[in-house]
């Protein structure tokens, strides 16, 4: 055999041996930026008006692969004493007893099961855990942009809508026919480790 063709295929069969051994490429690992994702809510004001807030405090991790969507998942942990609705004293109220009951319950987490959906957009469903209840919960979520950032880190991000009943975690303090139902808008974004 040829000196040179001999080299070449030794080459070319360390090569895909390496190839064969890593295997496919896996989903990435990313941790939420807390710096740079927000978890926010709406409720009726006994009908009269809406009240906006969110949670300051939580942190997460999530897997994503545009390339394999179906694997994508996440999980997030809140502390509910973190409640920002911008009026200290009704913050003071919605930690108390009548709502989160931050001393008994100071976290909520959110652990995803399954994602439908593309690289685009999809349907997440898992588990919310809120004043010590776990109920399945569904997010609506689209894919913002993912990519390097100026720091040489890479990201990506996501935001996610999705509907609860606050009388279905024990929340059931009396605000009016229209205010049990919560509007929560999510916007994750990650830092692949």
């Amino acid at each position: 055999m040829y000196p040179r063709l001999s080299v070449r295929l030794k080459t070319i069969s360390l090569l895909l041996c390496v190839v064969a051994i890593s295997g496919p490429a896996r989903a990435a690992d990313y941790a939420v930026d807390p710096s740079h994702a927000f978890i926010q809510f709406r409720i009726s004001h006994l009908g009269y008006s809406v009240l906006a807030g969110r949670f300051n405090d939580f942190a997460g991790t999530f897997v994503w692969d545009r390339d394999n969507p179906s694997t994508a998942a996440i999980n997030v942990t809140i502390k509910t004493a973190s409640i920002d609705t911008n009026w200290a004293e009704r913050d003071k109220h919605i930690r108390g007893e009548d709502f989160l009951d931050v001393e008994q319950f100071p976290l909520a987490t959110f652990r995803s099961s399954t994602f439908t959906g593309d690289a685009a957009r999809g349907t997440l469903d898992g588990i919310l855990t809120l004043h010590g209840v776990s109920k399945p919960v569904t997010l609506q979520v689209h894919a913002v942009g993912e990519g390097d950032d100026p720091w040489g880190g890479y990201r990506a991000g996501f935001a996610g809508t999705t509907t609860i009943d606050r009388t279905d975690f024990g929340i059931s303090y009396d605000l009016g026919p229209t205010a049990n139902t919560m509007e929560f808008d999510l916007f994750i974004e990650g830092i692949r480790q």
